[in-house]
């Protein structure tokens, strides 16, 4: 039975992650932490965006596996699905539905122009297909459906809402006050954290070294071996400077896991070294990952209470996407 969440007027906010590979510590660092904590400000609904996933070639048993966990980590995490409306996409055809309609209001030329497509078309040069071209639209649906205030984004998103936005504007223009157009929402705290073997680039899933990347389950041992073997410079000082790249991130890090400012951190390790500050960076991150790996154990072994848990967030998730949906195709004229 699908229960009401009390919003008491709060600003709606929509976040979507997908499920393409383990998350990682950039990943928490940058954004999920945040959303945990705005789930007092606003009302939130967070999706497991699984049907991006697919505009590159996946195992089906992999996949699966993948959603489940997305779904499962975002819930321990401390996404209350008492307070949040927490639902898996594919589960809501309408995400599907609205994005054909949303093509139709979309340009070509306005996709071609999109950065992602032409990161990613370069990448997966053998696959470049009409899903990969497209996806903005879909995401422009995720977004449209819910009727969201404000969009979370980082400095690689801002585009795709951009798009969204544009697609909005034009299509209230035609047909009158239908879609709420967002505006971007930059949260208050959110580490940038970057590769630890490259900290010229954000850390990453789909980095091929996988010392280069911490994922939120990884166990004590190998974060603090990751850590360990983490880029620095010959210098060993610790301090926050841009020719330090590789200790400004590990200070970055070590800043958002404590709570302390860069300063604090730069007299914490004066004159000890880079080996005792790597040291003491991996067991501050395991220790503050060690509590969602062991809350994350118990509810990936109840399948059954886990798939209670999105089905009816997808229950309360379509309620909310029918209106929107039904509302556009009637606004288009077709027959409902």
């Amino acid at each position: 039975m699908c229960q009401n969440i009390e919003t008491d007027g709060k600003k709606k906010v929509l976040s979507c992650i997908q499920p393409s590979g383990m998350l990682t510590l950039g990943n928490y660092l940058g954004a999920l932490k945040n959303w945990v904590g705005m789930q007092e400000e606003f009302d939130c609904t967070y999706a497991v965006a699984d049907l991006h996933s697919i505009t590159v070639r996946q195992e089906p048993a992999k996949l699966r596996g993948q959603i489940y966990s997305t779904f499962a980590l975002l819930l321990a995490l401390g996404i209350d699905t008492q307070k949040s409306t927490v639902f898996i996409q594919s589960h809501v055809p309408e995400h599907a539905q609205l994005s054909w309609l949303l093509s139709c209001y979309t340009q070509f030329g306005e996709m071609s122009r999109m950065t992602q497509f032409k990161d990613k078309s370069a990448k997966h040069a053998d696959n470049v297909n009409v899903g990969l071209f497209a996806y903005p639209v879909l995401m422009a649906a995720d977004i449209l459906l819910y009727k969201p205030d404000l969009v979370p984004v980082g400095a690689d998103q801002k585009q795709h809402l951009e798009i969204a936005r544009d697609i909005a504007l034009r299509f209230n223009r035609i047909y009158g006050d239908v879609f709420t157009v967002p505006e971007a929402y930059i949260p208050k705290t959110g580490a940038r954290v970057m590769s630890l073997q490259d900290p010229s680039r954000k850390m990453s899933k789909s980095d091929e070294n996988i010392n280069a990347w911490v994922a939120i389950l990884d166990s004590k041992d190998d974060i603090i071996r990751k850590f360990k073997r983490a880029v620095t410079d010959s210098d060993s000082c610790v301090r926050m400077s841009d020719e330090k790249p590789g200790i400004s991130n590990l200070i970055t890090i070590y800043s958002a896991v404590t709570g302390k400012t860069a300063a604090e951190v730069e007299r914490e390790f004066d004159g000890k070294g880079y080996g005792a500050f790597k040291l003491a960076v991996g067991e501050a991150v395991a220790d503050e990952l060690a509590p969602i790996k062991r809350r994350y154990e118990e509810i990936i072994a109840d399948k059954k209470a886990l798939e209670a848990l999105y089905r009816e967030g997808a229950e309360r998730a379509e309620k909310v996407a029918r209106k929107t949906y039904f509302k556009a195709m009637k606004k288009v004229g077709f027959v409902l």
